[in-house]
Parts: C-alpha cells; structure tokens; sequence
C-alpha cells in the first residue's frame, strides 16, 4: 500500500488521471465498492485528481481494518 499514508488519524492517498473524465469514472468505480463495504471515503475531485482521506467514524475517527480493506480494493481497481 505504497501510495497510501497513515496521518492524521486518516489514512490518506491522492491520485492523478489522465482527465476528468477518467478521474470520475474511478470515483464511480470506488462510490459502488464503497457502499458494498458499507464504508464510505472522505473524499474529493478537482478536475483531474482524487483525494482520500479514510477513517472510521465508528470508531472515534481512528484508522481500522475497515479503512486498509477500503484502501486495498482501491488499490486494485488502478491494477486492472
């Protein structure tokens, strides 16, 4: 999980896109892992960039196992 930092209480990680376009159909991909995890990214777009900051309100705002499964599935979707 190279691109993904612990900080902050979040683990954080940003990624760049060809363009919008790109970036948003990557943003679709991750809303529908997301909800079929039940656990939903802190998260942002400008133009061609996705922003993530993860953590587990549930648990106080700490980092859990919930948010490394998130981060990983992330990471795949970028593999294929």
């Amino acid at each position: 999980m190279d691109n993904w930092i612990e900080k902050d209480d979040a683990l954080q990680a940003t990624f760049e896109f060809k363009d919008f376009k790109e970036a948003f159909a990557f943003m679709t991909q991750v809303a529908m892992i997301a909800e079929k995890l039940d656990h939903h990214p802190d998260w942002t777009n400008v133009w061609n960039k996705v922003s993530f900051k993860l953590n587990t309100h549930d648990a106080g705002g700490k980092v859990t196992e919930k948010d490394y499964e998130l981060a990983a599935a992330i990471n795949k979707l970028l593999l294929n």
